[in-house]
């Protein structure tokens, strides 16, 4: 029985039509005095704090508490000016999902597990009314390795639902290889969503528990038996 599950945002619930990308590119070209400055990188699965010190050690950048500090406020600022101007969507199947869980017998806690830090993640979710499903979380601005963002999770898990949650009652839903990586480093089954841009095939050929098209396609009393 699934007693937690824990969902990605970008890709998973949402699009945000580029904004998020936008927002780190024009920060770092404020911040930091370069331009087009995440052309070369991969933010499928990553962190946002990963992705920072990336750019950090690109352009030879001190990663300090200032430096990180100055790009996160720069970059929160230009989220929400993004997402105001180009709205995305959330994602088929996601609102069904999350009200249909909610709405079960013996419930599981709904929190989020995500690269993103959490007033991004905020902002981003209040946006497309999401915000207010999920009551825990861990997020990337805790941690660079997505894995440890999970193990983090996975604590904050079992002070939320009881100090005995195994991992094998951790659903994790993701959009990209590196969240079926993070499910499986803390002994969580996976439902992968190729929403994102990761083929259907090709998160199949990480054996996660399911692996669907879109969220339409599974429903809360099959994830978590």
């Amino acid at each position: 029985m699934i007693r937690l599950a824990l969902f990605d945002i970008d890709g998973t619930l949402i699009r945000t039509g580029g904004a998020g990308i936008r927002a780190f590119d024009r920060a770092l070209a404020l911040e930091f005095g370069v331009e087009n400055a995440t052309r070369q990188i991969n933010f499928a699965g990553s962190t946002d704090r990963g992705i920072l010190r990336e750019f950090f050690a690109n352009h030879s950048i001190e990663p300090n508490e200032d430096s990180r500090h100055r790009f996160f406020r720069s970059y929160v600022h230009w989220l929400d000016y993004f997402l105001s101007r180009d709205a995305g969507d959330v994602l088929p199947g996601v609102t069904r999902l999350l009200r249909d869980l909610l709405g079960m017998n013996n419930r599981p806690a709904i929190g989020l597990l995500t690269g993103n830090i959490r007033l991004g993640a905020q902002i981003k979710l209040r946006h497309h009314r999401l915000w207010n499903f999920f009551e825990t979380g861990a997020f990337g601005c805790e941690h660079h390795d997505r894995n440890e963002v999970a193990r983090i999770a996975l604590e904050r898990g079992r002070r939320l639902v009881s100090s005995n949650l195994r991992g094998d009652e951790i659903l994790v839903v993701g959009d990209t290889l590196r969240d079926i990586d993070c499910a499986n480093a803390i002994g969580a089954r996976c439902l992968a969503v190729a929403t994102g841009e990761i083929s259907l095939e090709e998160l199949q050929s990480r054996a996660p528990a399911w692996a669907v098209t879109d969220l339409t396609r599974v429903s809360a009393g099959e994830i978590c038996r």
